[in-house]
Parts: C-alpha cells; sequence; structure tokens
C-alpha cells in the first residue's frame, strides 16, 4: 500500500478547512496589536522545537526512569529544560511537566494538602485565579478556600490576611494571579506563614519573565513553591512548571505531577520550553524584560493622563489595570470596540467589581507581546493615545447603539503593526 501521501500531503491539501482558519488567525495576528496579557511569540528556534520530530515520544515517568523505550534523547532534552529553570529562579528543584499554570497549582495542592485543608488565597476580583479556590474550580471543591482582598486602593491587605490567617489556621497560603498589578511582599507572606504552619505558593505566571529578567523581585528564599505558564513573558510555549525552593521537596512534587494528576507530558512541549528557558538566561532576556515592565508603565500613565483610572495607580508587572467605572464604560463594551479598531484586550474583574465576570469593569493590557515584537516606549506612549481615543467615542454613544469604526484610528494601529512584522511571510519551519 503507498502510504507515501501520509507522510508528503501537505495542511493545505489534506484539510482546506483548518488551513483556511489558521491562515485567517495567521492574518489577524499579523494586522493587530495584541495586548491580551496572557498571549506572547515564540522565537523561531522555539517553534521548531515545536514542530520537531519528538512530537512522537511517549515518556512517562522522568529521566532515567521511564515506562518506555527509545527515550535517552528526550532525557536529555528534559535534563536541559529543569536545569535551566532551576537557573532562572534560583529554586532547589524544578518539574517542567506540568500541562498548563493550573496543573503546576494542582501539583502543590496535591503534594501539601488533603481534602477538607483550608486554604488562604486572594479573591478573583482583586487579582487571584481560578484555580487558587474559586467553588466553580476543582481547587474550590474539594478544599476549603477563605479569601483576603485588598485595600480601597486596590493593594494587598495584609493586615487582614495576617487575621484571617490567625482565624482559620490555613495549610497553603497562595499569593499572586492574574490581574495583581503590584510588587508582592513575599517576605511579609512568609512571616504569616510561619506563624500558622502554613506552605507558601507564589503563582507568577502573569510576571515571571521579570523575575528571570531581573525586574521584579524573586519569591525565593521566601516562599516554598513558585508556580507559573511558560507562554506569557517567558515567550515559551502554553505549559506550566513548578520550582520548588528546597531541593527536599522534590520527590513531593515529582509524585504529584506523574501519576498524581496527569500521564506522560508533551514531548514536543517541553523541548520548546528548554529552548525559551535558555534564551531567558541570556543576557538580553532582560534587556527584553525591561522594556516589557517599561511599555506597561507608559500605557498606564498614558491613560490616566486621558482620565482612566488605573488600578492601584500605576504597576510593577506587565499588565495596567484600568478601571472603566468612571467613565460609565463596562469591560465588554471597551473590549469590542478596541477590538473593532484592531486592538485586542481583555475585559477584567477590578476591586470591588459589581458586574459579572461576563461584563466587568475593567481591562487588562499586558505588553509583553508588543515588547517582543521590537515595539517600546515611544509605542505604547501612542497605543495610550489611541486606545483613549477609542473609548472616548465609546463613552459618548447612546447605550445600546454600535461604536462607528474610525479609519484613522484604525489606520495608525495597522500602519504600528506593519512597522514591527512578525516571523517573514516566507518562514518555513525547518522539520527537524
Amino acid at each position: 500500500m503507498d502510504n507515501t501521501w501520509f507522510f508528503d500531503e501537505t495542511l493545505a491539501d489534506a484539510d482546506p478547512e483548518v488551513a483556511l482558519h489558521i491562515a485567517a488567525e495567521e492574518a489577524r495576528l499579523r494586522g493587530q496589536i495584541e495586548l491580551v496579557a496572557p498571549k506572547n511569540y515564540l522565537s523561531r528556534a522555539a517553534r521548531e522545537a515545536m514542530n520537531s520530530m519528538v512530537v512522537f515520544a511517549t515518556i512517562e515517568g522522568y529521566p532515567g526512569k521511564r515506562y518506555h523505550a527509545g527515550v535517552e534523547n528526550f532525557d536529555a532534552i528534559e535534563r536541559l529544560a529543569i536545569e535551566r529553570a532551576k537557573a532562572m529562579f534560583g529554586g532547589g528543584h524544578a518539574n517542567v511537566q506540568p500541562h498548563s499554570g493550573t496543573q503546576a497549582n494542582q501539583a502543590v495542592y496535591f503534594a501539601t494538602l488533603s481534602p477538607g485543608d483550608t486554604v488562604l488565597s486572594m479573591d478573583l476580583a482583586s487579582g487571584g485565579h481560578l484555580s487558587h479556590g474559586l467553588k466553580s474550580n476543582l481547587s474550590g471543591r474539594w478544599f476549603n478556600t477563605v479569601s483576603y482582598g485588598t485595600t480601597d486602593e486596590g493593594f494587598i491587605d495584609y493586615d487582614a490576611m495576617e487575621q484571617l490567617a490567625r482565624e482559620h489556621r490555613p495549610k497553603l497560603i497562595i499569593v499572586g494571579g492574574s490581574s495583581y498589578p503590584r510588587a508582592i511582599d513575599f517576605q511579609r507572606v512568609s512571616a504569616i506563614a510561619a506563624e500558622v504552619g502554613a506552605a507558601t505558593l507564589a503563582d507568577v505566571a502573569h510576571f515571571s519573565g521579570l523575575i528571570a529578567g531581573k525586574q521584579y523581585p524573586s519569591p525565593f528564599p521566601h516562599i516554598d513553591f513558585l508556580t507559573s505558564t511558560t507562554n506569557k513573558n517567558l515567550r515559551g510555549p502554553r505549559g506550566g512548571l513548578v520550582v520548588c525552593r528546597d531541593a527536599a521537596m522534590g520527590r513531593k512534587i515529582d509524585s504529584a505531577v506523574f501519576p498524581g494528576i496527569q500521564g506522560g507530558p508533551h514531548p514536543n512541549v517541553m523541548a520548546a520550553k528548554a529552548v525559551c528557558f535558555g534564551e531567558a538566561l541570556k543576557p538580553e532576556f532582560a534587556e527584553y524584560t525591561s522594556r516589557v515592565l517599561n511599555c506597561a508603565r507608559t500605557l498606564a500613565s498614558g491613560l490616566s493622563s486621558r482620565g482612566y483610572q488605573i488600578v492601584t495607580g500605576g504597576t510593577d508587572t506587565p499588565f495596567a489595570m484600568v478601571d472603566l467605572r468612571n467613565k460609565g464604560l463596562t469591560g465588554d463594551v471597551a473590549q469590542n470596540a478596541l477590538e473593532d479598531h484592531g486592538v485586542t484586550t481583555n475585559r477584567n474583574l477590578v476591586p470591588h467589581d459589581t458586574e459579572s465576570p461576563n461584563v466587568t469593569s475593567g481591562l487588562r493590557m499586558g505588553t509583553s507581546a508588543i515588547a517582543a515584537r521590537g515595539m517600546g516606549e515611544a509605542e505604547a506612549s501612542e497605543l495610550a493615545e489611541l486606545i483613549a481615543d477609542v473609548l472616548d467615542r465609546v463613552g459618548g454613544v447612546t447605550p445600546g447603539s454600535s461604536v462607528k469604526i474610525d479609519p484613522a484610528i484604525a489606520g495608525k494601529v495597522s500602519a504600528m503593526a506593519s512597522t514591527f512584522p512578525l516571523y517573514p511571510n516566507n518562514t518555513k519551519l525547518r522539520r527537524i
């Protein structure tokens, strides 16, 4: 039987419907400005690793202790990823197998808690994450979650955290999350946890690249566990990792990941992780993360000067949180209007928000992707003006009416995207 078609037929020929949608997404990415905080791009090298022959590996277990033959090459790749992850964050042990940041968090739960134990974490509207104990999430169904929040100004209320810890005696205290824009006092959290005998977890998914680039305080040596995704400002593939402060905790974390919460890892994703971790250890990565942070601060400052309220008045992270309530706007309306003009953002809850998560009173705007394209503070300042121009128009529209696209604004966005292109159109990823 002739099987040559199976190995040679292109996607466009084999499945034109899927190919059409992929082509449309590529056109969107090239023509729009990406400010959705979790989104970023991979280097060509990391994409080649993702597209390589290691995708076919079956690698349950850990290096040197696999359950299948033919794994020696991937053992070497995973060992590289582990050592690079430890070096990035100064940890004693790293597990690079989690499929996502949520599963990285689940691994820490599995390693440190029993069902019904109490967890103290930040509430969602204040900046936490659903995997930190939201009732509709596994973490909230299996464990007793107590939530701390922020002050009226939007900063973590450490006094309330301490009081809740003394009252509820949690087994685990979680800091970090998805939309808290300020540096966390890890030493204060460690002291609170030590008083009540709790373990500590820093979910740094949204600013792990800044930690690696020395632009944000490190959780170590104060915090027990660090979890992160790898696709945000680490500029890697979609995936997760866990880093332990102490090597002694490594065995528990490894058992929690496999066989605790998942089977075999995704080998091509882990290969791409190894590549992006190596990139993060190079001197130029510090320049990139510095630009990410400066762009976020410039964006926040520019919007503030146009009358838009910035949560906490600024940011120490790769994103700015905009509270739209003083403008009479909701996040969903603002998000749609900006996307119509070529700027993608995401609606987001803000502290003390009374809107639902599908509506929200805020916008979250991240700068990891624009910095990866080569943009800097000048472009962030221009974007702030263009965003404010769009949102000012939305504020003047009768509720329920649609906002007409302003061709001049959309044209400026398109021109900026063209000035900072993504991969060359003729780039063909080499098959390895």
